[in-house]
């Protein structure tokens, strides 16, 4: 039997995010550029490009500049978090020696890794919880025998029902521990 099991976690670096960052970055862009160009009273007429015809600076520019270093600014972080791979890591179930390690990126700084250790004795179960609705989780968590809950699944796009499943009972089985949340 394998002593060692580890679980890679995808952290920023998600197609979604990529897709995200690029479409506010466009968007605000182009309305930086329709406000910029209000002030300098400029006409652009490229098709998909800022179009400002009767666009006057005060408040329509004012607005629409700021709305554009609105979406530049938040396009920006969300491409520092994906070059940073904020929240990418894995979780390690070490039979051998008895360890379990959780391990995480964050933001750089003196927290910028996260890495936290547990001993497999401390640990009561594996919890899935699954919460359906406008916004779905469903999570793995490991409960210490002191009722803590240190989430094991990454943030994001909900596994399926069975991926989820499988998973849980796949780290039980490793872990020889049991697993709530199963109906």
């Amino acid at each position: 039997m394998k002593e060692i099991k580890i679980d890679k976690i995808l952290g920023s670096r998600r197609l979604s995010n990529y897709c995200w960052s690029a479409i506010i970055l466009i968007g605000g862009f182009n309305f930086f550029l329709v406000g910029i160009s209000s002030y300098f009273k400029l006409q652009f007429n490229i098709k998909f490009i800022a179009y400002n015809e009767n666009i006057i600076f005060i408040p329509q520019g004012v607005i629409m500049m700021f709305y554009g270093m609105t979406g530049i600014l938040i396009s920006l972080f969300l491409w520092y978090t994906i070059i940073m791979d904020v929240g990418a890591g894995y979780n390690e179930f070490n039979n051998e020696t008895g360890i379990i390690t959780i391990f995480r990126l964050g933001f750089p700084g003196k927290n910028r890794l996260l890495k936290l250790h547990y001993k497999i004795k401390d640990i009561f179960a594996i919890k899935i919880n699954i919460q359906d609705g406008l916004s779905p989780k469903r999570e793995i968590y490991l409960i210490t025998k002191d009722k803590r809950q240190i989430p094991l699944t990454t943030v994001g796009k909900p596994l399926s029902l069975q991926e989820i499943e499988k998973q849980a009972k796949e780290i039980a089985l490793f872990l020889n521990i049991k697993l709530e949340g199963i109906i």
